[in-house]
């Protein structure tokens, strides 16, 4: 099976996972700790956007909720 034939990454669940990381970028993106480390890592931002839409979800309501549950681990 290859990339385009996987339901994930179809034209609308890329569209989804774009939207979701735009999201979370906003909201979790440029955060510094006093000692110059990022407060959420990038790679959780992308990890997150990602297993949310694989995960089945259809729009991106709740993918804060989400993020803060699962994801938001500070240093």
């Amino acid at each position: 099976m290859t990339q385009r034939e996987d339901w994930r990454y179809s034209d609308a669940k890329l569209k989804l996972r774009d939207e979701v990381l735009r999201i979370l970028l906003k909201k979790y993106g440029p955060q510094m700790e006093p000692n110059g480390e990022p407060t959420y890592s990038t790679q959780s931002l992308y990890e997150c956007a990602h297993d949310w839409v694989s995960q089945g979800n259809a729009t991106s309501f709740g993918i804060i909720k989400y993020y803060e549950a699962y994801y938001a681990k500070t240093n």
